[in-house]
């Protein structure tokens, strides 16, 4: 593929494509995720992802476009992963690349993700990269997977 992937630091313009792909209808039914408004939205970003040094997040850019974001960030003693791309940049390996490139920056593990078990992409997506399912949750009415990512899987992936 063609597509130049890259990581790259957070700019205040490119919150507001994030809010847009918060906002996705296409997203929002597979991440079951409750969108915010914008001023939460914004608040958010601003205290709890940008303001927090331990969070990690990056603004993944396809030929120098930026093309979403993905973050890792502590839940009380475990550190996940999170990840979300603008629509046109699905099922071009996008996400694959921009993933494997934040997972040689953050080095916490283990390390967990638990998408929406209808979320098939996104489960395949971080099978991919060496995550591995451990069990399922519920968050509210909806069930998750829960995966994770240890060094012994890594080294299986490669």
């Amino acid at each position: 593929m063609s597509d130049d992937v890259r990581l790259r630091d957070v700019e205040e313009t490119d919150l507001e494509l994030f809010l847009e792909h918060e906002h996705d209808q296409e997203t929002i039914q597979r991440s079951k995720f409750v969108p915010r408004e914008r001023e939460a939205f914004m608040a958010h970003w601003a205290t709890r992802v940008l303001g927090d040094p331990t969070v990690l997040v990056q603004t993944v850019t396809v030929d120098g476009e930026p093309a979403g974001n993905v973050v890792a960030w502590w839940d009380h003693d475990r550190r996940f992963i999170g990840y979300v791309f603008g629509r046109p940049y699905w099922g071009r390996g996008v996400g694959t690349r921009a993933l494997t490139l934040f997972l040689q920056r953050e080095r916490t593990r283990p390390l967990y993700a638990d998408p929406f078990v209808g979320n098939t992409a996104s489960v395949r997506l971080l099978e991919k990269c060496g995550f591995r399912r451990v069990e399922k949750e519920q968050h509210g009415e909806h069930e998750h997977v829960m995966l994770s990512l240890t060094d012994d899987a890594e080294d299986r992936s490669r």
